[in-house]
């Protein structure tokens, strides 16, 4: 099935050539329009580069064939630009907002993530969205003439609200933030470049979250099989992906088991977008949007999965969360790799010596917060592999993270 061709470009759709622009003006390229210009930046970055031995389930060093943060990052890429294609949205965009999306994470996922979050309660905690707009407004020194990377307004928008607003129009946290302080870093961006922080993002980068789901969902049941955590068998009772497998079974039934798992992957990556499709032209043509402010204003997400798809990506979650994200191998790997995070962060804190001169020279300078922020911006830099030989050179005993 053909999910992806081209159309049109909607009139909703970000357009390069009326973006809000960057927030130091810079001399137009001749040859790229400003979303080609922020997907090449971000591609270009340090930050970019690191994601390749960053954990995404299983720790890096496990296998050469388990997602890391690079390939799942250029995997989702690949779908949000499906997407864009087949709805006539940007392709740039969703693709400049799905590389953007994971770099903020630090090593050894959200595992890494959870033990800076707890080491920097009393700080303003760690999210990896907002280390993602820290990285490519601050942390990245790549440029003679700004830190950053000078994104397009719209490219910064949608890293910081893929997943919906932050805010209401009163100020006050909403969504995953309703519970917890909104991140210092999205308040203090926004006061310089207005992010809009309590309307949705636009199309481009609903595409890139909903791409990131599909992503999760299928490549994790691929990892996880491969991995041999659970039996295929257990695949038959979950939606989509059980009559997708009683399918492949009839029609292949003596097709290797590899293969198998391959040919579920793929048939349930294009049924989730052929989804999405469907849904979204449903939903755009019941609203009428004209432009991409209307798609901000909307009060919901525009693109997305139906009702029917929604709860079969629950499902799957829920599947893998005890097969998989808990799964007593994993568990076990992730406990260690959030005592190398914490044990690298209370030394850096004791020792701040040992912090790089580009990282520690005016640290004494710096108030508790400031010092905080620091250590956790140097530890969130770091690959897998690094952190663990920067614990090695700490501490006696190192965990194997096997």
């Amino acid at each position: 099935m053909a999910v992806a061709a081209s159309r049109p470009r909607a009139p909703y759709a970000a357009d390069p050539a009326f973006s809000r622009g960057r927030l130091i003006a810079e001399e137009p390229s001749l040859r790229r329009n400003d979303f080609r210009r922020d997907c090449d930046r971000l591609i270009h970055s340090a930050a970019f580069r690191r994601l390749k031995h960053k954990t995404q389930v299983f720790v890096s060093h496990e296998g050469d064939h388990y997602r890391t943060r690079l390939t799942h990052t250029l995997e989702v890429a690949q779908i949000a630009r499906a997407l864009a294609r087949a709805l006539g949205l940007d392709e740039d965009l969703a693709e400049a907002l799905a590389l953007a999306h994971d770099l903020g994470h630090p090593p050894f996922g959200h595992a890494g993530e959870r033990a800076l979050d707890a080491c920097m309660t009393d700080y303003g905690g760690f999210d990896h969205n907002a280390q993602a707009l820290r990285i490519v407004t601050e942390l990245e020194r790549r440029y003679a003439d700004f830190d950053g990377l000078n994104l397009t307004w719209e490219t910064l928008e949608g890293i910081a609200k893929h997943n919906g607003p932050l805010i209401d129009r009163q100020g006050n946290p909403v969504g995953r933030y309703a519970n917890r302080k909104i991140p210092e870093a999205f308040l203090s961006y926004a006061v310089l470049h207005d992010l809009e922080l309590w309307t949705h993002a636009g199309a481009e980068a609903q595409a890139a979250a909903i791409a990131d789901d599909i992503a999760y969902d299928a490549h994790d049941l691929d990892d996880a099989l491969r991995a041999e955590l659970f039996p295929i068998e257990e695949l038959g009772g979950l939606p989509i992906v059980g009559p997708l497998m009683a399918e492949l079974r009839q029609r292949y039934p003596n097709v290797e088991r590899s293969r198998l798992v391959n040919e579920m992957t793929r048939r349930l990556i294009a049924t989730m977008i052929s989804d999405v499709i469907v849904e979204t032209e449903k939903g755009m043509l019941a609203a009428q949007p004209w432009t991409s402010a209307d798609i901000r204003s909307a009060g919901k997400p525009m693109v997305g999965f139906s009702a029917g798809m929604a709860e079969a990506d629950k499902a799957i979650k829920a599947f893998l969360t005890p097969r998989m994200y808990r799964h007593e191998r994993v568990i076990g790997i992730m406990d260690d790799a959030q005592r190398v995070v914490r044990d690298l962060y209370e030394h850096y804190w004791d020792h701040s010596g040992d912090l790089p001169a580009e990282w520690g020279s005016d640290f004494a300078a710096l108030d508790h917060a400031a010092r905080a922020r620091r250590i956790s911006d140097f530890i969130s830099g770091m690959t897998d592999r690094f952190a663990l030989a920067a614990h090695a050179r700490f501490f006696d005993s190192t965990p194997d993270l096997r």
